[in-house]
């Protein structure tokens, strides 16, 4: 499962980076703790490609408001096509969510959640898999996730759908058809984790801090 993101690259260069045309609502930069209902960058494409917010959780077209029923921030790979609230999105709307890393949470003693930070090991961005639907005058989004690989099992049982460069273009609908085979779990040694403090284990807590190592 991936709940909570960090977003430290600037607009600018993730722009750049996938030759995207940017928005003028864009998340501002940095944000150590980026939680699902705020907004999160996202690259679509249709006649050019856009940089865009979106706000983190899909909000289905049956939804009268935001609220109507639960928050849905990810999408399971191996039922996202069956699911109405993703059937339709899967097979028109994908889009690329960025983020700089995510946290994850670990079993400790007892109760205890063990937070960690997850980043890509060349520290580019992380190209998320995910789709999108409009509701109203805004665009919601959720992360496609698929269980844990290699690098993410000793600490949680999900991953997100983590896109290489080469994969961007069949991911956006830009490549034809055939966008189901990049749903694999991340390649070893492409995803580096370090434990980070229980602070992060409120969604009010800030600042660079929430990712130093511990």
């Amino acid at each position: 499962m991936c709940g909570r993101l960090t977003l430290t690259h600037p607009t600018e260069a993730l722009a750049a980076l996938f030759s995207a045309t940017p928005g003028n609502d864009l998340p501002q930069v940095p944000n150590y703790n980026l939680c699902p209902t705020q907004d999160v960058p996202v690259v679509t494409s249709d006649a050019g490609r856009r940089l865009r917010a979106m706000r983190w959780g899909l909000v289905p077209s049956w939804y009268k408001t935001p609220t109507d029923g639960p928050l849905i921030i990810n999408a399971r790979s191996d039922t996202v096509a069956e699911k109405p609230a993703f059937r339709e999105a899967i097979r028109q709307r994908r889009c690329i969510l960025l983020a700089s890393g995510f946290y994850e949470w670990s079993a400790g003693e007892g109760r205890e959640r063990l937070p960690w930070h997850i980043t890509r090991a060349d520290g580019a961005p992380l190209a998320l898999g995910a789709l999108w639907t409009p509701s109203g005058d805004m665009a919601t989004v959720a992360v496609v996730t698929l269980g844990a690989g290699p690098n993410l099992i000793p600490i949680h049982d999900r991953e997100p759908l983590v896109l290489d460069p080469a994969d961007w273009p069949l991911w956006l609908g830009e490549a034809g058809h055939g966008a189901a085979r990049l749903m694999q779990v991340t390649a070893p040694g492409v995803l580096v984790s370090h434990r980070v403090d229980k602070a992060v284990n409120s969604n009010r807590a800030s600042g660079p801090e929430l990712i130093e190592p511990i």
